[in-house]
């Protein structure tokens, strides 16, 4: 350890301490001890971690096809991914390695990406404003590492000849400008493009302590110099121009409207005194329609090539009603500008999905990823109804073609009868990649072990040939005396919570501890240095983009849910339903199922996100048509209330909890009783 004569021996005994205890030094340290950085300049904040422990702390997880939408791929199904996006990313990167992911051209990684991350501001804190100052910091400094750990695996993902796009508003720009060049390479830089937000019509002028804010910043960087753009256009705003000139043979006294005086003498505007001769000589000078003098005329040009600042083009969409959609015609640019057809786009902050839409308009590649189920809804809705989407080119046309094959995937949160019906060799290879353990079948004293986790070996239990067979006390007894000291200090085996006679986490033999890593189980803090962590849904529509850290995985526990069915006359109003009604659902009881080491107890209603809708459901698809949050259900007494013409024919719900976990319901109108007959689902 390097330290300063300045360092007193009570100050190296703490430094010391924190250090084994794994504790951050205060930043009265930061100037004391004469730490070697990599760069000339880092941005610095609280709990910032080294890439090296990003890199490898973070978990993978496996990614579990959910349904598949279409066919006839050509060796290539687009992806949308359901889980914590630096998990999925941690992924896509070993896939990248394996040679799983690849452009038509054949190039390993991602061509183009696109991410516009949210920024948690609806944090309310109590006490003084340095209190909250403080807090917002805190908060501020959180973000920026989360964004971090995400932007560390997306220039792992990229192509060599990729680029990256960061859409911003005001809020952090500066300070992700900052990361950026610290992780992408401040000689990969390339543009701050300024882009125009809705534009607000003030007419009264009065003091504001802020200017509206009127335009978001894009960052695009490139992986390496081998990436080339192809500058977007933007429609000319002129039908052409006349420039006069004074030339040999020219009449004089010729006016300069463009420019208010002469060319300096020898010279003529946009041309040289020998070229503008000529063009008289050849009559290639039009007479101008009003003063009939011979000039040059600029021939009207339907495009001009663009700067960084696209003032004609708006951020914000509003076709699929999630809260922060961005426009197609935005996306358009950036995707033509810095990908061919057949590379693949990524957006790993999926939100309303309209860079997937945009690649997939284009003949791009996709893959999108969200932690959110209003945005995986969302966007498999958006593809599915494509056809119907307005044309790139033409938007008073339909765009008319039917979407490209995708999956959906479940990326942390599992479907765990799906799971048990895999044929051996899949189920193994997916428990090894649940619990990160390498598929390397071996041998030990004559038994069969699958792989390792770390240096240590792991033995998967073949519950599905031994139906009747219990891992217990005896099953340890008898693998320790068969390994005896030829393992090292952990052993693991992998197996169904069911198939487990025991509830310890480890079983000690001699020097080694028998551990036991059961399915369906939230992760042992053992494993891994921070415990399992939920994603999270929304309650309200403002938390929609709150941020989420998840680690580890879980599985899909469908919750309780009742409710009562019945038709009911609008207050106040004559409805125009069937019989003037409404159709309304009462919920009476959410309680989620959630597996923990730990008791977990809910009240009801506590873990309740949201309910979505599809009033005209076809039996296979869900089709998001409407969704309620739980913070507006709960000023209605929990209460769902639509017009009951809408059931024509059958609908769905899906009930959703915090984390994520679904109840799903399919009800036709004969369901929906009166008042005094109610129906319980």
């Amino acid at each position: 350890m390097v330290t300063d004569e300045r360092l007193n021996e009570q100050e190296i005994e703490f430094i010391t301490q924190c250090l084994k205890e794994g504790k951050p030094l205060p930043d009265s340290y930061r100037h004391i001890i004469p730490f070697e950085t990599k760069r000339e300049y880092e941005l610095t904040y609280a709990d910032k971690g080294r890439e090296e422990d990003i890199l490898a702390d973070t978990f993978a997880v496996p990614l579990q096809p959910v349904k598949a939408f279409g066919s006839n791929g050509d060796n290539w199904t687009n992806m949308l991914i359901f889980g914590d996006n630096l998990q999925v990313l941690k992924t896509l990167v070993q896939m990248k390695e394996e040679g799983k992911l690849k452009n038509a051209d054949g190039t390993p990684g991602v061509k183009l990406i696109y991410i516009d991350p949210p920024f948690a501001t609806r944090q309310e804190f109590r006490g003084s404003q340095d209190q909250k100052a403080y807090q917002d910091k805190i908060a501020g400094a959180e973000f920026l590492e989360f964004l971090r750990k995400r932007l560390i695996f997306l220039r792992e993902l990229l192509s060599q000849d990729g680029s990256i796009y960061v859409h911003l508003d005001w809020k952090k720009g500066h300070y992700v400008k900052t990361l950026l060049d610290e992780i992408v390479g401040e000689h990969n830089f390339r543009n701050e493009i300024i882009v125009r937000r809705i534009r607000k019509n003030i007419r009264e002028r009065v003091r504001v302590r802020t200017l509206n804010y009127g335009h978001d910043v894009i960052f695009f960087y490139a992986k390496s110099d081998a990436h080339l753009i192809l500058p977007p256009t933007k429609v000319a705003n002129h039908e052409g121009r006349w420039h006069a000139f004074d030339a040999p043979g020219l009449r004089t006294g010729m006016d300069y409207p463009l420019f208010g005086h002469k060319p300096p003498q020898g010279r003529h505007w946009m041309f040289s005194k020998d070229r503008a001769e000529e063009m008289i000589r050849a009559e290639t000078l039009r007479k101008h329609p009003e003063t009939g003098k011979p000039q040059y005329f600029i021939e009207p040009s339907e495009e001009d090539i663009r700067d960084t600042i696209w003032d004609d083009i708006t951020a914000l969409a509003f076709t699929t009603g999630y809260p922060t959609e961005k426009s197609e015609e935005l996306l358009e640019l950036i995707v033509e500008a810095s990908s061919n057809s057949g590379d693949i786009v990524l957006d790993c902050f999926a939100g309303s999905g309209t860079a997937l839409a945009v690649a997939e308009k284009l003949g791009r590649r996709w893959i999108g990823v969200d932690c959110g189920k209003l945005a995986i809804y969302t966007i498999q809705k958006r593809l599915l109804n494509i056809v119907q989407s307005k044309d790139l080119e033409n938007p008073k046309k339909k765009y008319g073609k039917l979407y490209k094959p995708f999956t959906l995937y479940n990326a942390g949160l599992y479907d765990y009868q799906k799971l048990k019906q895999l044929p051996w060799e899949e189920y193994r290879g997916f428990v090894l990649k649940l619990f990160q353990c390498r598929h390397e079948p071996h041998r030990i004293g004559g038994v069969e072990l699958d792989g390792y986790l770390g240096a240590d070996d792991v033995l998967v239990f073949k519950y599905q040939k031994f139906k009747d067979a219990v891992l217990d006390r005896g099953f340890i007894d008898d693998l320790h005396s068969i390994f005896g000291d030829r393992i090292g200090r952990r052993f693991f085996t992998i197996a169904p919570a069911a198939s487990v006679a025991f509830l310890e986490d480890y079983i000690e033999k001699g020097n080694t501890r028998y551990f036991v890593l059961r399915i369906p189980y939230s992760i042992i803090d053992e494993l891994h240095r921070k415990g399992f962590t939920h994603i999270k849904q929304p309650v309200s529509e403002m938390d929609v983009n709150d941020t989420v850290d998840a680690v580890g995985f879980d599985f899909i526990q469908i919750p309780d849910v009742e409710c009562e069915y019945y038709l009911d006359k609008p207050e106040g109003q004559v409805g125009s339903g069937h019989g003037g009604k409404d159709a309304v659902i009462k919920i009476r009881k959410f309680e989620s199922n959630i597996i923990s080491k730990k008791p977990l107890h809910y009240e009801n209603m506590e873990t309740l996100s949201m309910v979505m809708v599809d009033y005209e459901y076809d039996g296979k698809v869900f089709n998001f048509d409407d969704v309620f949050y739980a913070e507006d259900l709960k000023k209605q007494n929990y209460e769902i209330r639509f017009d009951s013409d809408k059931l024509d024919g059958q609908m769905m719900l899906i009930y959703i909890d915090i984390f994520g976990n679904e109840k799903r319901e399919v009800k036709r109108l004969k369901d929906f009783r009166g008042m005094q007959e109610v129906s319980y689902g």
